[in-house]
């Protein structure tokens, strides 16, 4: 594939349109054009459908993928080689859930050295659905809950994030006054809830191990904030499962309080990243093993721990 008409797939899909994409190449929106149309006759495939912004094919997010990863080790070499343009940082996207971000990832970051030069541009994402944006070649590396590598990936463990089922005391108070006298499991699916978006089914997963089948109340608020989250939880807009490191704070304080004091939820945590021999991406991955299993350690976790105890 001339690697032209590579980068210029690349700069179509940063971009979103071909004629930003012309704009960043310094080039007409027809030699773009031309350039994608030429690589999609050599491949054989249709490599972007033409919306606004462009949206990328199976075949084209395989392209995409090898076109990230051929300006990663271009870089890299040129930083070997003392070839690199003066003050060039290197960028490097990353997948992480809320969660993590908001807790123990950016400390993480810090302890990558600075002498490399590394821009990093997070990508929010819910743990299940990080893989996504590697198999589509729009990040690098990401925190993931799920072990099975994307191809063309390495994983690793790095260990849980433990979740507690909490609420204010005004709201237990308010509408959790008949427990303990009534067991919980009779009330949790009738009384509000504080759920991270429409994907987030942490709270219907502990409903259900209480229940045995029925999930938390419909009754919900969405709030895509982890800081607002628990903030929204601790002000009394719902119970939650919130992660310890954000949780035993408040609990401490006595601005929350533990629904069940037996019961939590574990969500195992990887690492994947490209299989390239790139010395950014080595050094990210060594900080973040190195920082992950501090905040797990902190949240209690038994060795080996995963799924719901």
């Amino acid at each position: 594939m001339p690697l032209d008409q590579v980068r210029t797939l690349l700069a179509v899909v940063d971009e979103g349109t071909f004629d930003a994409a012309a704009a960043v190449l310094r080039v007409t929106p027809s030699a773009v054009s031309q350039r994608v149309k030429a690589l999609e006759q050599s491949t054989g495939r249709v490599l972007l459908l033409r919306t606004k912004p462009v949206r990328l094919t199976e075949s084209g997010e395989v392209v995409v993928r090898f076109a990230r990863q051929l300006a990663r080790l271009e870089l890299d070499a040129e930083v070997e080689l003392g070839l690199a343009r003066a003050g060039e940082p290197a960028v490097l996207p990353i997948a992480v859930n809320a969660d993590a971000l908001a807790t123990w990832f950016l400390p993480a970051l810090t302890r990558v050295p600075p002498r490399l030069r590394i821009c990093f541009e997070l990508h929010r994402e819910d743990q299940d659905h990080t893989t996504t944006l590697l198999r589509e070649g729009v990040v690098m590396a990401a925190v993931t809950s799920s072990p099975d590598p994307v191809q063309g990936c390495s994983v690793s463990r790095l260990g849980i994030m433990r979740y507690l089922p909490v609420a204010s005391p005004e709201y237990v108070a308010h509408w959790l006054e008949d427990w303990p006298d009534r067991p919980l499991r009779q009330l949790i699916g009738s009384v509000p809830v504080v759920r991270f978006d429409r994907r987030d089914d942490l709270q219907d997963r502990f409903a259900r191990l209480l229940t045995r089948g029925r999930g938390a109340s419909r009754l919900s608020h969405h709030v895509p904030s982890s800081e607002g989250f628990a903030d929204a939880v601790t002000a009394g807009m719902g119970w939650g499962m919130l992660p310890t490191a954000q949780a035993e704070p408040r609990l401490r304080a006595g601005r929350l309080v533990r629904l069940d004091p037996d019961r939590v939820i574990d969500v195992p945590l990887y690492w994947q990243q490209w299989k390239l021999d790139s010395p950014a991406l080595a050094a990210v991955a060594e900080a973040v093993a190195a920082a992950a299993p501090d905040a797990t350690r902190s949240s209690g976790r038994a060795a080996g721990a995963s799924g719901i105890s």
